[in-house]
């Protein structure tokens, strides 16, 4: 697992960038239609140039299942992000990886989530991560719009319950707030620390970084 993450890597640079800063995973975006999807043969060359212990966490949309394993076996990809509408049912068809699994914060609140962990715990597939995004019609995250950090501060919904990664709009300017309000295991941003869609500015990386890791306590 992780406690900080910095999603949508696109290059060498920026995954090097990221390890220096000392977060603790990155993101690779495989859905196409993202800004930030990158190839495979990318793929490869950041995994390649990342330290061993930094979370290399693959990023799918409603992703043929063997398309994902394939992925994970040829990279060797730590944790695999699920941000579409997989049902529980396909979670168990995933076999061995670690699943982050991404709800999208809506009109019901909390409900849909706490409803979805209770198939997957009846299948013997619960995800090791939950992360709690905003819901934005026709986007899959990093939309760069807030979570509701109230609805989202009620979590866990029961004992057992996955750790929360929190998303959804988080910037260096108000990850700190964000950690004292909804109170998560971790936490995880793309759009808010980026000069470009794709793109990371070094500053807003590393100081998101610091802050996060300062109100987790963990300097």
């Amino acid at each position: 697992m992780f406690r900080v993450k910095i999603c949508g890597i696109t290059t060498v640079d920026d995954a090097q960038l990221v390890a220096r800063a000392e977060a603790d995973a990155v993101g690779l975006n495989f859905f196409p239609k993202s800004p930030r999807c990158i190839t495979p043969a990318i793929a490869e060359r950041i995994v390649q140039s990342l330290p061993e212990d930094v979370v290399k966490v693959g990023l799918f949309v409603n992703a043929d299942a063997d398309e994902i394993l394939g992925a994970c076996e040829l990279l060797g990809l730590d944790m695999i992000q699920l941000h579409g509408d997989e049902r529980p049912e396909y979670l168990a068809s995933l076999g061995k990886w670690p699943i982050l699994r991404a709800f999208r914060l809506g009109p019901g609140g909390l409900n849909p989530i706490a409803e979805y962990l209770r198939e997957c715990h009846h299948l013997g597939c619960s995800p090791a991560m939950v992360l709690i995004d905003s819901l934005v019609r026709g986007a899959y995250g990093g939309s760069g719009t807030r979570a509701d950090w109230t609805v989202a501060s009620q979590y866990p919904l029961e004992d057992g319950s996955p750790p929360l990664a929190l998303a959804g709009g988080l910037t260096a300017d108000n990850v700190a707030d964000a950690i004292r309000a909804v109170k998560p295991f971790a936490v995880d941003t793309a759009s808010g620390v980026e000069s470009s869609p794709g793109r990371k500015d070094p500053k807003a990386v590393t100081t998101f970084v610091e802050r996060a890791r300062r109100a987790f306590g963990d300097e």
